[in-house]
């Protein structure tokens, strides 16, 4: 169940409805480290705003569900008035630049919530005139304890895996990330190992777009389980995200390229 609903996302994450915020596929390759100290940098980020990218999800992609001060940048996801025909708002940033091959790492807390996902990975697919190439970290909020990895090629899901949070990740802020070279993949969680690919897996190969979102679903209920009423509008924080080129370490503390592997 979990491999044809993820199938059903990447193709229709290529419905976006514009390509004017697409760049260059060529990847970049500086690195950076963003914690947000200056707002949101509209040179690196760019925001979702007025689509879905389907049905499956209920919500939609509003700027006003994205907002960076104070050092943290919040995604929400806001319910709509019981008198309002409207769709809950949700956020998404996504960088205006792709990359290929590094570490890529990100320091963030979720709510608790069934029937939402709080994410950061890496995409590219038809829209970009691509292959759909992907890497995931997933919080399904039903179940904040845990973590989810995974990876499409081709879009096709493989490399899959999942490790527990201790404390969960709505009760404190963890430093998730991976690490992506030609020979294979690792996850990170908190300066850890948690999974990799497999000596021989088929692994993504094309340059990819970094994306953070909060979304939630009243269809995919057996995936990320059933809504349930909210009192208010729900933030998934994102203290900093970095990205390491793979020729690179260490270029903040606290990078697990600064750690021996």
């Amino acid at each position: 169940m979990r491999q044809s609903i993820a199938i059903a996302i990447g193709l229709v994450m290529m419905a976006q409805p514009s390509l004017a915020h697409v760049t260059d596929l060529h990847p970049e390759t500086a690195g950076f480290y963003d914690d947000f100290s200056e707002g949101l940098d509209k040179d690196r980020w760019y925001v979702s705003d007025g689509w879905t990218n389907g049905d499956w999800q209920d919500c939609e992609w509003s700027g006003r569900a994205v907002k960076a001060q104070s050092g943290m940048l919040s995604l929400f996801h806001t319910p709509a008035p019981l008198d309002e025909k409207r769709p809950p708002l949700c956020g998404e940033v996504q960088t205006k630049a792709f990359f290929q091959y590094g570490t890529f790492e990100a320091r963030i807390r979720t709510p608790k919530q069934s029937g939402l996902n709080a994410s950061i990975f890496t995409y590219t697919g038809p829209v970009h005139g691509t292959p759909h190439d992907e890497i995931d970290i997933e919080i399904l909020t039903r179940d904040p304890d845990v973590m989810t990895m995974n990876t499409y090629v081709a879009g096709a899901p493989l490399n899959g895996g999942k490790v527990p949070a201790n404390p969960s990740f709505d009760d404190a802020f963890h430093t998730v990330g991976f690490r992506w070279d030609p020979e294979g993949i690792t996850w990170y969680m908190d300066g850890q190992e948690v999974h990799r690919t497999e000596p021989d897996a088929t692994l993504p190969s094309h340059p990819q777009k970094l994306f953070m979102s909060f979304w939630s679903t009243a269809t995919l209920t057996d995936w990320m389980g059933r809504q349930t009423a909210q009192d208010g509008p729900l933030e998934y924080q994102i203290d900093w995200i970095a990205y390491t080129p793979l020729d690179a370490s260490c270029l903040f503390e606290g990078s697990v390229t600064c750690e021996p592997n």
